[in-house]
């Protein structure tokens, strides 16, 4: 078969990104169509993905507007234009990797088949937490929530233009026939696992004599409410790390509310982040409602412990007592107890690490595969 990749644009890391270059390793052979490519927004990860995609990118026309990467947001409003505009005739199957149905799910896939794996239907549409609070801005804020309106007509509407919906978790796949009407096929996304037991999955110390500290991070964005880990940490006078790249000058705020034993990182490769989760006490997750998560795995890969808000895809995966601890409300007060309740339990390395191993990405390429063979 002759096979596409399809991304809504690719100006940043994250979960969706890592989704799409570990299809770019399956299909090594496929190109890959985006609105936007700006490979310089990679961080560290931009060499590896260079090389991986070299000669695969095909842009549209975002690519000839000035300054595209920072107005993404009101360019959504062209995208299902920017998609149809890509000659598809060729292909037997389209992968699209996708946040909602209406970005990249809009092109004429003429005669192959569609699969979209999606990350969530779009939060902003369907009134989950987002980065952007724009609640501060009425008069922007009316005017978004009425194109947000015929947003979801346009996104319901090519969601039905999809043969199969693979979802992140069972999560998303709710939510997917709440908006879509759709069924969805689960598969979780890719998480990398250490190839060597860490010390600590080994039940040895993993960190120096009277140095302990709690962890949290990913991309720096309001929606994950690194502010509750803050203030309970504050609150506690414990030592916080946080890393990850800024999203939207969030971290300004985050730095106004810290106390003295926060320390800020900044963005972190993949060998810092294994040496972090490794000398860590547990990764603390505030996300609200997180469609899957794949950093509180990636702890877990290391045999870190994950302190998570009960909510979205982290239920899923962290195992109450056994891998981690929850906490049940947003707020500074509930977060502390959990962090109380989990210093008094001895939660085994081995655990967290034998949990993590559901969630390998030897385990996604072969779903991946098994689904394709039956198309």
């Amino acid at each position: 078969m002759k096979i596409a990749l399809v991304h809504d644009y690719i100006k940043e890391y994250g979960g969706a990104e890592k989704v799409l270059e570990e299809l770019a390793q399956i299909f090594p052979d496929a190109p890959i169509y985006t609105t936007l490519y700006r490979p310089q927004f990679l961080g560290p990860h931009q060499k590896r993905l260079e090389k991986l995609w070299q000669g695969r990118i095909h842009q549209s026309f975002f690519n000839y507007i000035p300054f595209a990467h920072k107005i993404i947001s009101p360019l959504r409003l062209l995208s299902p234009l920017a998609f149809r505009l890509f000659d598809f005739s060729q292909y037997d199957l389209i992968i699209s990797s996708a946040t909602g149905a209406y970005f990249p799910n809009s092109l004429d896939k003429k005669s192959a088949k569609l699969i979209c794996y999606c990350h969530t239907p779009p939060r902003y549409l369907y009134g989950l937490a987002t980065a952007r609070n724009l609640t501060k801005y009425p008069l922007l804020n009316f005017a978004a929530q009425f194109a947000n309106h015929f947003l979801r007509l346009l996104d319901f509407k090519y969601a039905q233009n999809v043969d199969q919906f693979i979802a992140n978790s069972s999560t998303t796949a709710k939510r997917i026939q709440k908006y879509y009407r759709r069924p969805s096929l689960v598969i979780n996304p890719p998480v990398d696992l250490p190839t060597v037991s860490s010390p600590k999955s080994k039940g040895e110390a993993a960190k120096p004599r009277g140095i302990s500290y709690y962890l949290t991070g990913g991309r720096l964005a309001r929606a994950k409410r690194y502010d509750i880990a803050i203030h309970a940490c504050n609150h506690l006078k414990l030592p916080l790390k946080v890393f990850g790249r800024d999203f939207a000058g969030f971290e300004s705020e985050l730095r106004s509310i810290s106390g003295p034993t926060i320390d800020f990182l900044g963005e972190v490769d993949q060998q810092q982040k294994a040496q972090l989760f490794q000398s860590a006490k547990a990764f603390i997750f505030c996300s609200d409602n997180e469609d899957f998560g794949i950093v509180p795995v990636e702890a877990m890969a290391y045999a870190c412990p994950v302190i998570a808000y009960k909510s979205g895809g982290v239920t899923e995966t962290v195992l109450e007592g056994k891998t981690g601890v929850f906490f049940d409300q947003l707020t500074q007060e509930s977060c502390s107890q959990a962090i109380k309740k989990f210093e008094s339990l001895k939660i085994k390395p081995q655990d967290c690490l034998a949990r993590a191993q559901e969630f390998s990405t030897q385990k996604f390429h072969q779903k991946i595969k098994d689904l394709i063979k039956t198309l």
